[in-house]
């Protein structure tokens, strides 16, 4: 098997400069650019949340929103053709099943490095990929991390 061209890269998004990367080094390891899958998955919201309670937030709304930020965000930082997705769930999890229903060759995730207590608040979902995925991942450093 040759390591490349990929046929298919899952690159989970959350808009940040290492999305950004991620995508990049995606796009450098397959032979069209649809070939890569930006995925971002939203959390539910929960349901005692102020938009839920008071009806101002529906699902369908924030995943139309978010896809539209996701397209902005590909524009802005000339990135096209790129395959778009929004997930809502837990996003280790959404992830991992996404790639594994696709039949990807690889997932590149960017790590943000968090340690210690926030780490333990905001979990880390490249490692949660990691346990869960079939496929080979590749994971990013932060390019400020030491």
């Amino acid at each position: 098997m040759s390591w490349l061209p990929k046929k298919c890269i899952v690159v989970p998004v959350d808009f940040s400069g290492e999305s950004k990367q991620a995508i990049e080094a995606a796009l450098e390891m397959v032979d069209k650019p649809e070939h890569v899958h930006a995925i971002h998955v939203m959390f539910p919201l929960d349901i005692v949340a102020p938009g839920v309670v008071w009806g101002g937030i529906e699902e369908v709304e924030r995943e139309k929103a978010t896809r539209e930020h996701a397209e902005a965000f590909m524009e802005e930082h000339g990135i096209s053709g790129v395959t778009i997705l929004t997930r809502v769930g837990d996003p280790g999890t959404e992830i991992s099943d996404y790639a594994e229903s696709i039949n990807a060759d690889l997932v590149i995730i960017s790590s943000h490095g968090y340690h210690g207590f926030k780490r333990a608040l905001l979990g880390s979902v490249a490692e949660r990929v990691i346990r869960h995925v079939a496929c080979p991942v590749l994971v990013l450093r932060r390019s400020d991390a030491e």
